[in-house]
């Protein structure tokens, strides 16, 4: 007697995606209905030079020029303004002297009021830029920000020094 053997081919297996689907949509509406939108902290117009500085931008309109010196290690040594005003290395008398010069308010159209040119050595830390926008830019109280300066650019930059 001979025996005979069936072979059965083997039985497709299909994936279930709706299971998966449920729980990706699950995890989108998770996600839009826990999404916060915050205000911007540091909201300020800031004008770059085009093109490496070859006198594109109009320099006629420049009241304040801000320098920041450095010295090889990248730590700021001087902030000085107008070349003829020094305050060391203190953002605090920066802003003092912004404030007195504005006013303490920033003018209602940001076109008006004073620009500030921002010439920074080449090997400066760039906390040290962001400190400079922020004496110059404005402060926060409580829940709402002064504004003082709206207008700043940076000036070409400075090649490193040997």
């Amino acid at each position: 007697m001979a025996m005979q053997f069936k072979t059965h081919a083997p039985e497709k297996a299909e994936m279930q995606l709706t299971s998966m689907i449920d729980v990706i949509f699950l995890l989108l509406i998770f996600f839009i209905m826990t999404f916060k939108i915050s205000a911007q902290e540091g909201d300020f117009n800031v004008k770059m030079p085009i093109g490496g500085g070859q006198g594109a931008m109009d320099t006629t309109n420049i009241p304040i020029k801000l320098r920041l010196r450095a010295n090889g290690d990248g730590e700021l040594t001087d902030i000085v303004v107008d070349d003829s005003r020094s305050f060391g290395n203190d953002f605090a008398k920066l802003r003092a002297f912004i404030l007195q010069l504005t006013g303490g308010n920033a003018p209602p159209d940001p076109d008006d009021g004073p620009e500030v040119e921002i010439d920074l050595d080449y090997n400066l830390r760039y906390e040290y830029v962001i400190s400079a926008i922020t004496a110059i830019t404005g402060q926060r109280q409580g829940d709402r920000i002064e504004r003082l300066v709206e207008r700043i650019k940076f000036a070409a930059p400075r090649k490193p020094n040997p």
